[in-house]
């Protein structure tokens, strides 16, 4: 498998942001880690390496980075205006430094897919409702879509708003970015239900989206399903089948 990595300085967020890309053709799949890990955690646990045959097969090429997570919604010592501030940053390094790149190498018109697990669903969730345009869906597993499950509920600002998709979604009603969503055909919501798992932020995410009429699949795996690497090495292959037959 081919595995190139390669790192720059981040004039969104202040520090080097590190990727790593698998593949040497096929459709972009754009990686966001779990908590407060880093561009090699899907390697680490083998997660890439439950999808190698797509990679291997030149049919998904996939991109994965690192998070800022740990500066931002798991940091303890700092204000949540920051907090936010960093996941705004955050959502400019992406469309400023790593979607071009992407697409420098994948065609100018590429719309990557997202996918991430635990938190890092909640960033491939906001990335692709906020930029629809410019992705072509995601996959969310074990996911949770409310930011103030990570924040003091007790602050508010733009960045909150705009980070929210539980909040932004829900006020969503206008003529450019809702219609195109009405058009998905890429969206997958899944959890499991056993250990650590919370399923019904998945439902109720599924029924914030239901009620936009935006198209998707909502899937809850059984009770034996937990909160862990060996179900999401399960959970990716099986819907990039899905999009990649």
């Amino acid at each position: 498998m081919r595995r190139e990595t390669t790192s720059w300085f981040s004039h969104n967020l202040g520090m080097d942001m590190p990727l790593v890309a698998y593949g040497h053709a096929g459709y972009p799949l754009l990686m966001f880690p779990t908590a407060a890990a880093d561009y090699l955690e899907y390697e680490r646990f083998y997660l890439v390496d439950s999808i190698k045959d797509f990679i291997e097969a030149g049919l998904i090429r996939a991109y994965s980075i690192n998070s800022v997570n740990k500066y931002s919604l798991l940091n303890r010592e700092s204000h949540p205006g920051w907090k936010v501030e960093m996941l705004n940053r955050y959502d400019n390094y992406i469309m400023d430094e790593v979607l071009p790149l992407i697409r420098n190498e994948c065609g100018s018109d590429a719309k990557p897919l997202v996918t991430g697990a635990s938190l890092g669903a909640l960033l491939a969730v906001n990335t692709y409702f906020k930029h629809s345009d410019s992705f072509r869906g995601v996959i969310a597993m074990s996911g949770s879509y409310d930011i103030y499950n990570y924040l003091d509920k007790g602050y508010y600002d733009d960045n909150v708003y705009f980070n929210n998709p539980d909040m932004y979604l829900r006020h969503l009603n206008d003529d450019y970015h809702l219609p195109r969503l009405r058009q998905a055909d890429s969206i997958v919501i899944v959890t499991g239900q056993g250990s650590y798992e919370a399923p019904d932020r998945s439902r109720e995410f599924s029924g914030l989206l239901h009620s936009k009429g935006i198209p998707h699949r909502l899937d809850v795996w059984g009770h034996d399903v937990n909160h862990d690497w060996v179900w999401w090495r399960k959970m990716l292959p099986y819907y990039l089948g899905e999009f990649t037959k």
